[in-house]
């Protein structure tokens, strides 16, 4: 058997398999290949000597052996994540806040946010990560995050869910006068597909039905504006984060595009042990 910090890993990507039940949409929480994923549960097969999943295609289920392993290994993490808190607790002095959000959430306002933290609140350490909802869900269920912030929160019993900022979401492109529908169909121009979550997918293409293949799909929004840059093209990106390129002209504003709105959230556990240190962090984005 591995270390004690490599049967963790197994653990997590188990219960990511398992939440998930597709090893793709695994590897994109965990932010590890596809490949590693299925390492790791083989690794995990052979410590126990059980199969965990039954594997058809684009079904991914657990064995009788699977389910009964399922509740010990939520528990043991739970608990080494627990541990691993209390114990940096008591060697820092100062109060500890971890926060995640999704990778475009990152590339918007929060930045900011923690900026302002850090200079006003010089006593808190903050820890910073970026995950996928269903990583995100998971951390706080496990209180190893304080706070997650994404778009669309979870409706589970145990997690408090607060509004945050409304994103406005703008089309840009780096030819001026173009039209919309020019965008994102048009061969002369590069389309980049951003996800904003499934509210915005729906709606785009509601807007857009005859939408062709895009050349690139993207999650980040920082990528998605630096391919932007380079290659140019047009993508949907929060209006924070080309303000100044709009002034200055090196993007343009697609005009008859519909702006999109998405509300943020911060998801929080219910029992924290963090709450005082939380609802202070919370007071410098006016959530309520």
């Amino acid at each position: 058997m591995g270390s004690f910090s490599v049967d963790i890993d197994l653990l997590r990507t188990f219960l990511e398999v398992h939440r998930t039940r597709h090893f793709g949409r695994a590897s994109h929480n965990l932010f590890i290949t596809q490949s590693a994923i299925s390492t790791r549960i083989k690794q995990l097969e052979e410590i126990l000597g059980v199969r965990l999943f039954s594997r058809k295609r684009n079904d991914i289920q657990l064995t009788p052996a699977g389910q009964r392993f399922l509740k010990g290994a939520e528990s043991l993490l739970s608990l080494w994540e627990e541990t691993k808190r209390s114990v940096i607790l008591d060697e820092c002095s100062n109060p500890i806040l971890t926060i995640g959000a999704q990778p475009s959430l990152w590339d918007s306002y929060l930045p900011v946010w923690v900026e302002t933290m850090r200079r006003d609140f010089s006593q808190l350490a903050i820890r910073c990560e970026t995950h996928g909802s269903e990583a995100l869900i998971q951390g706080l269920r496990a209180r190893t995050l304080d706070i997650g912030f994404m778009f669309e929160p979870p409706k589970i019993r145990e997690l408090l869910v607060k509004e945050v900022k409304s994103v406005e979401l703008v089309m840009v492109s780096t030819k001026q006068g173009v039209k919309a529908q020019e965008a994102v169909t048009e061969d002369y121009i590069n389309y980049i597909m951003m996800d904003w979550g499934v509210a915005f997918s729906v709606e785009h293409s509601r807007w857009f039905p005859e939408l062709p293949s895009p050349f690139l799909h993207l999650d980040r929004g920082r990528m998605a504006y630096n391919f932007l840059k380079k290659f140019g093209g047009a993508t949907y990106l929060a209006r924070t984060m080309v303000e100044k390129d709009l002034a200055s002209g090196k993007l343009f504003l697609v005009e008859d595009a519909i702006p999109f709105k998405r509300m943020a959230y911060a998801v929080l556990a219910g029992k924290s042990d963090n709450l005082a240190v939380i609802d202070e962090a919370l007071n410098y984005l006016n959530v309520t």
